[in-house]
C-alpha cells in the first residue's frame, strides 16, 4: 500500500473535525479538537525530522566531494560551503509566496527560518561573530538572519568582527551599516577598505525600543535610565513626556544598559526584545521610539562569492580619479545600462590626502549582463573598482 501524502493526511484530519452542533458539551468539543492538534503535531514532527535527515544527506555529499578534491587547487572545492544565502533566500520567498494563512507570511517564514537553522546546525555548526555585547540590536539581527541554532560570538568592535572572520575563528560576521534615522556606520565602511572579506547578505531590522525594569526594580524610586546614546535620542520625546526629571545615562550599548539593572533597584533601561529576554527583564512599556519606522540595515560578511537568488544587490567600492566631475562619470554607466543605484556613500581614501572612495549599492547581481557591463564601463574611468559582493536582498 502506498503512503499517503502529507496533504491527504491533513485532509483526513480536517474531515474528522467535529461540528459544534454534534457535541454534547463544550469540553467534549475541545477534547476532540486537541486530539486533532496532537495528530497534526505528530505529522509536523515527522516531517521536520525527515527534512533534517535530507540536510544530513546534503552534508555527506558535500564532504565526500571535498574529500575527493584534495588535489584541487581551488580552496572552495577542498572546503565545502554549507551555508548558502541565495538558497535560503529562495526557500523563504517560496514559503511566503505559497502561504495561505491564517498565519501571516512573515511569521510563517520565521518558523521556517528556525527549522532551516536547526538543519544547518546538523550539517555543520555555524559560528557567527557580531558587534556585541549580548542583547544589542546587532545580536538581534544575527539571530534573525541565522536563526537561534547558530553559535553567536559577541565582540567588542566592528574591527574585531572583521578580524575574527578573516582569521576563520568565525565563519561569518554581522555588522551594522546604516540606520534610517542616524545615517551610515562609518566604521563598517572603513572595515572593507583594509579587508578582503565580501558581503554575502543583508538584514533589515525595525528598531523598536522598550522601557525595561528588573523584578526587583522599585518604580517609585526610579532615578536613572540607561541606554546607548542613539537610543536615548530616538526616545527623547517619549522620555520628556513620561520621565522628564529622571537622569539619562548613556552607556556603550543597550545590552550593557540591560545588564546594569541586575544589581540596581532604582534604575531602568531602554533596549530591544533580545536584551529583555537575555537579562530576564520586564517590558514596562513597548515601542517607545519617537519614529516607529526607524530601521537599521546590517551586513553579513564572509569569504565566498554568492550565486544569484533572483532578487539581489551588488555593492562596489570605487577609488575615483582626482578630477572635476569624477562622480558624474562613475554614475553615467549605471544609468546607461539601466542599473538602479540604491545608495552611495563617500569615505576618505587613507592615507592619501584629499582623496576619496565611493561605496555604491545597486540592484542586481554581478552575473546580470547589465550590472557587469556597467561595472566594466566604470573601470577605465577610475583608479580602482572592487566588488564587495553580490548577495540576496533582505527577505525578512
Amino acid at each position: 500500500m502506498s503512503e499517503q501524502s502529507s496533504e491527504q493526511k491533513m485532509d483526513n484530519i480536517n474531515q474528522t473535525t467535529p461540528d459544534v452542533s454534534d457535541t454534547s458539551t463544550d469540553q467534549a468539543f475541545l477534547n476532540r479538537i486537541r486530539q486533532n492538534i496532537d495528530k497534526v503535531d505528530c505529522e509536523i514532527q515527522n516531517l521536520i525530522n525527515n527534512r533534517a535527515k535530507l540536510a544530513q544527506q546534503v552534508a555527506i555529499v558535500k564532504k565526500d566531494h571535498a574529500a575527493n578534491s584534495d588535489a584541487s587547487p581551488d580552496a572552495a572545492e577542498r572546503n565545502p560551503i554549507f551555508y548558502r544565502p541565495e538558497r535560503e533566500a529562495q526557500v523563504l520567498k517560496s514559503v511566503m509566496a505559497r502561504n495561505t494563512g491564517p498565519i501571516a507570511d512573515e511569521k510563517m517564514a520565521r518558523l521556517f527560518r528556525e527549522i532551516m537553522s536547526v538543519c544547518l546546525d546538523l550539517e555543520a555548526p555555524q559560528r557567527i561573530a557580531f558587534l556585541g555585547p549580548v542583547g544589542t540590536f546587532t545580536h538581534a539581527a544575527a539571530l534573525k538572519h541565522f536563526g537561534k541554532a547558530a553559535d553567536t560570538m559577541p565582540l567588542t568592535t566592528i574591527t574585531d568582527v572583521f578580524r575574527e572572520v578573516e582569521a576563520g575563528t568565525a565563519m561569518y560576521g554581522v555588522v551594522p551599516v546604516e540606520n534610517s534615522s542616524e545615517g551610515v556606520v562609518n566604521h563598517t565602511l572603513d572595515g572593507f577598505l583594509s579587508s578582503t572579506l565580501k558581503i554575502i547578505g543583508e538584514v533589515e531590522l525595525p528598531i523598536h525600543q522598550n522601557f525595561l525594569v528588573a523584578e526587583h526594580t522599585k518604580l517609585d524610586g526610579l532615578s536613572r535610565i540607561y541606554s546607548h546614546q542613539q537610543s536615548l535620542a530616538q526616545c527623547r520625546h517619549w522620555l520628556d513626556v513620561n520621565y522628564p526629571n529622571i537622569e539619562r545615562v548613556a552607556v556603550s550599548s543597550n545590552g550593557e544598559a540591560a545588564r546594569r539593572l541586575k544589581n540596581e533597584w532604582h534604575s531602568a533601561a531602554i533596549a530591544g526584545d533580545v536584551a529583555a529576554a537575555e537579562y530576564n527583564l520586564h517590558k514596562l512599556y513597548s515601542n517607545i521610539e519617537d519614529n516607529p519606522s526607524n530601521t537599521t540595515r546590517f551586513l553579513i560578511i564572509g569569504h565566498e562569492s554568492i550565486a544569484p537568488s533572483g532578487q539581489d544587490k551588488t555593492s562596489i567600492v570605487v577609488s575615483a580619479s582626482d578630477k572635476a566631475g569624477a562622480l558624474i562619470e562613475i554614475l553615467k554607466p549605471l544609468s546607461a545600462h539601466g542599473v538602479s543605484m540604491t545608495s552611495i556613500e563617500t569615505r576618505p581614501e587613507r592615507p592619501n590626502k584629499w582623496a576619496y572612495v565611493f561605496f555604491i549599492d545597486m540592484d542586481g547581481h554581478i552575473q546580470d549582463p547589465n550590472v557587469s557591463a556597467a561595472i566594466a564601463d566604470i573601470r577605465p574611468l577610475v583608479k580602482d573598482v572592487r566588488i564587495l559582493g553580490s548577495y540576496p536582498k533582505a527577505v525578512l
